[in-house]
């Protein structure tokens, strides 16, 4: 999942997801708050994941886990690539009608395009990016 789409949240509180991403994300997914102004979505199959590493846990860690899946929302697509976001979600990450999509490889986050604006700017200077690389051995 790679690439940033613009959309609109329309009134019923859907969002489409490019068919690209799609194929990726599946017909029914997970989206969660994060410590951004953010939503996240991550497919069924990563989400097994994070429930198989949870159930793994002594309860107390367990139980630290419950602001993670408590804030959770299934999702699932429709025939036309929407799905509803939850009102909830939409008031945690500040989303209001223009948002993007921002693909980050192992799942996509959903920011208000307002709010992404000088995110991207400041993480996509040149000497961002170098720093990056060298960070990450790239």
């Amino acid at each position: 999942m790679t690439d940033n789409y613009f959309h609109k949240i329309d009134a019923k509180g859907r969002l489409f997801i490019p068919s690209g991403l799609r194929d990726d994300l599946g017909d029914v997914f997970y989206m969660i708050i994060t410590d951004e102004d953010c939503l996240t979505a991550y497919s069924n199959e990563s989400w097994e994941r994070f429930l198989d590493k949870a159930r793994a846990m002594p309860m107390r860690q367990q139980r630290k886990m419950r602001p993670f899946f408590s804030n959770a929302a299934k999702c699932e697509l429709d025939s036309q690539g929407r799905f509803v976001i939850p009102q909830r979600l939409r008031d945690r990450a500040n989303l209001q009608k223009d948002v993007t999509i921002v693909g980050l490889g192992t799942c996509l986050q959903i920011w208000d395009t307002e709010t992404y604006k000088p995110i991207a700017e400041r993480e996509s200077t040149p000497e961002n990016l170098a720093a990056l690389i060298d960070e990450l051995d790239f």
